[in-house]
């Protein structure tokens, strides 16, 4: 049987795209090697009556375009915003983080008066910020080294937008893009939790310190998203993060695209510079007009690609191209609510995100492990309990704990990861939460371990980078992945990457796959309503 196109992997990103392509009337398929749909966003049962989101854990970046066009909600997907979190000292306090503005910088004020009248400046300019980088994301970037109309199009839509900015402004945009985010909170902020709490975002998924110039960005990057239209919000997919890869299944499966799982992919079938179909693992062959990787670029094309069929300058880049991992998580099952002595009983804060650094310097030293090729001795976690607001993941009274954890290596002192150094990694997470939550280790029942190694093994992240590539300056717009090849395309003709490793990166957005299928759209010359009505003129 022949497809229009042929996308590689069930996640998120290459569901996304085949949505797009199968309301335009496209004849699509979706193959994926693991016998369950989701990718990185996935719920599974791994202990009897608890759904884990065992890898891609809370909903904020998704964008809320792609779930209107292509009616995500109809199929089931509901978005539930936490209340709060909790940042615990080691000295048996902790911050209260709130939803509300006013809130947090009251509770700022505990701290340090100064830090909450900060507060708003820092806000306003973080959301300055955001407000120039957010179109970006749904548009393809421009390709600098041509003189195509489009291109030149571009790059003066992007001159007007810079235009628009002061002199002042424009100057701080390129130090935020480049600095530490330490560097950039020090200029607000005194307190050191305060400092802990917001520089989380600048470092999870990314292997970069702190301290490193660069990780201010991957802040920005964070809180692009938002959830019922509060910019910044994060919330806890209903059913876990396999909700949303679900409600994509069966939007995608009413509109005639089929998903095949079960099915991985060996090569990609390449005739006269062409792309023309997939061999599987079992030695079926698809023909299709196009093919869709929503692999990793490294993956796509040193694994699946014959070489020969690649220019070497390409190959060379795709190589460099930096997928280095650096996170782990844990997935628990508990038998009961765990207590925290320093929260009041019954606390929201409970029902957010709660963390236990309390300094920006724990940080780095946690990052200086990975550095020296171990995981984190003191590590950084981002723990929330999702059944705190929906209890539909979990038996009642019981609560499903989800992990995630800086720093974890790609390996271990230059080797591979045994299965004592990944229980070794968990028993260390363990331990941590039990110094601030006596009687811990007794609640729990049941815990997922993943390491690197287990994130390469069954979601196909090189190196375990859950962003399929670092968000660095040097990896973003017209340079992700590869200069001249930020447009989706790739020296192969028919054979597109719809992931993250192209604009504009990593987390559960779905940008990647929608904008790959409107240039697919555009490339077929589509007729004009179908490709007006997925905004791709």
């Amino acid at each position: 049987m022949s497809y229009d196109a042929a996308i590689i992997g069930a996640g998120h990103n290459g569901l996304v795209a085949a949505c797009y392509l199968a309301r335009a009337g496209l004849k699509v398929v979706v193959v994926e090697k693991n016998d369950w749909i989701g990718g990185a966003a996935v719920s599974r049962e791994l202990h009897p009556g608890f759904t884990y989101s065992n890898c891609s854990y809370v909903c904020s970046l998704f964008r809320p375009e792609i779930m209107r066009d292509l009616e995500l909600p109809k199929y089931g997907l509901q978005v539930l915003p936490y209340e709060g979190g909790a940042v615990f000292t080691r000295d048996g306090g902790y911050l209260a983080i709130f939803r509300d503005h006013d809130a947090n910088r009251r509770e700022f004020a505990r701290y340090s008066p100064r830090d909450a009248e900060a507060y708003d400046r820092y806000s306003r300019d973080i959301m300055r910020h955001c407000r120039f980088i957010r179109p970006l994301l749904m548009r393809t970037p421009p390709d600098p080294a041509t003189f195509r109309p489009r291109d030149l199009a571009e790059l003066a839509w992007l001159g007007r937008k810079v235009g628009e900015m002061s002199e002042s402004q424009i100057c701080d945009m390129i130090r935020f893009w480049t600095m530490s985010i330490s560097d950039f909170l020090d200029e607000y902020f005194e307190s050191p939790v305060i400092k802990a709490y917001l520089a989380v975002s600048a470092i999870i998924g990314t292997a970069l310190g702190p301290m490193s110039p660069g990780s201010a960005y991957v802040l920005l990057h964070h809180y692009m998203g938002d959830v019922d239209g509060n910019v910044g919000a994060w919330g806890f997919a209903r059913g876990g993060m396999g909700a949303i890869t679900q409600a994509l299944t069966a939007s995608l499966r009413a509109s005639g695209g089929e998903v095949r799982t079960g099915k991985g992919v060996d090569t990609v079938l390449v005739s006269n510079g062409r792309a023309v179909g997939l061999r599987l693992d079992d030695g079926e062959e698809i023909a299709a007009k196009r093919v869709l990787s929503n692999m990793d670029v490294k993956r796509t094309f040193l694994k699946h690609v014959d070489r020969d069929e690649l220019p070497p300058a390409f190959t060379r880049r795709v190589e460099r191209f930096k997928t280095r991992g650096s996170s782990g998580k844990l997935n628990i099952a508990l038998d009961s609510a765990p207590h925290f002595p320093a929260l009041p009983e019954g606390s929201p804060m409970l029902k957010g995100d709660l963390h236990f650094t309390d300094s920006v310097e724990r940080m780095e030293r946690a990052y200086d492990d990975w550095k020296a090729g171990r995981f984190s001795r003191d590590p950084f976690q981002d723990t929330m309990m999702p059944t705190m607001i929906d209890p539909t993941m979990a038996p009642p009274g019981k609560h499903f704990m989800s992990c995630f954890i800086q720093y974890a290596p790609p390996k271990i002192d230059g080797r591979d990861w045994t299965d004592a150094d990944r229980d070794a990694f968990g028993q260390t997470v363990i331990d941590q939460i039990a110094e601030y939550s006596p009687g811990f280790k007794d609640r729990v029942l049941h815990a997922e371990i993943r390491t690197p190694r287990e994130l390469e093994a069954e979601v196909g992240l090189t190196e375990g980078n859950i962003f399929q590539g670092e968000l660095t300056f040097d990896q973003l717009l017209f340079n992700r992945p590869v200069p001249g090849y930020a447009q989706y395309k790739t020296p192969i003709r028919d054979l597109w990457l719809c992931g993250s490793s192209a604009h504009p990166g990593g987390g559960v957005m779905g940008a990647p796959g929608r904008n790959a299928a409107a240039e697919i759209l555009r490339d077929t010359r589509a007729p004009t309503e179908m490709r007006e009505a997925y905004a791709v003129v």
